[in-house]
């Protein structure tokens, strides 16, 4: 998938992807990863998500990663926080008090400019990336957050009959990119109500994947 094609996505406000309100499976099961307090979260891929809202409202702080600048931006604004601004290599770092978005290609973000973190939330990320990038970005994200436990979203679907994004991720995909890391479990598979897209029948699948314990 190009940059461009997702720039595009966000100039022409074509954002179906974008909730009105905090990610329901979220809410529901976040204290399945027993967070601390100030805990940091890294969103892949966040867009202007109002999970970012609910999270800060938990007393989490966010980490995230975005292609879009206006995305970026108009998330700043919705949380009525001044960024501070900075170039870290090929990326834009805009900060606020327990805030971090790095704007620009994800394949960018190194752990170093990550920072710690202490869970990754991936509901749009793994589902927007086309086969061939999905095992290349899996493998990074492990690096980078030092295999950081996850809650995990994807969509199971007919992908014969609706192209992407967001793909289909089916359950034996999830286990090739992650189950050398990670102690997988599936906590919910609920119907996607309507179809996806309102067409094809749906799920959502979602995971919570664990650091594997040392033997």
């Amino acid at each position: 998938m190009e940059a461009s094609f997702w720039h595009q996505r966000w100039e022409r406000n074509e954002i179906g992807f974008h909730e009105a309100s905090a990610n329901a499976l979220l809410v529901k099961h976040l204290p399945s990863l027993s967070l601390a307090p100030q805990s940091r979260v890294f969103i892949p891929l966040c867009g202007k998500t109002l999970d970012i809202h609910w999270l800060l409202n938990q007393g989490l702080r966010v980490a995230g990663a975005e292609l879009s600048e206006l995305a970026v931006t108009q998330l700043f604004a919705e949380l009525k926080l001044t960024p501070e601004i900075t170039q870290r290599g090929q990326l834009r770092h805009y900060h606020a008090e327990h805030i971090d978005i790095f704007v620009g290609d994800i394949f960018d973000v190194t752990a170093d400019i990550l920072g710690q973190v202490d869970a990754i939330y991936d509901r749009a990320a793994l589902v927007a990336l086309p086969a061939p990038l999905r095992e290349k970005y899996a493998a990074h994200l492990t690096a980078i957050s030092h295999a950081a436990p996850q809650l995990l979203i994807c969509y199971v679907y007919e992908q014969s009959q609706l192209s992407g994004p967001p793909f289909s991720v089916e359950d034996a995909e999830v286990k090739q990119h992650y189950q050398s890391q990670y102690t997988l479990e599936l906590l919910e598979s609920p119907e996607v109500a309507g179809g996806f897209k309102g067409r094809v029948p749906a799920q959502e699948h979602v995971w919570r994947l664990s650091r594997q314990t040392p033997v």
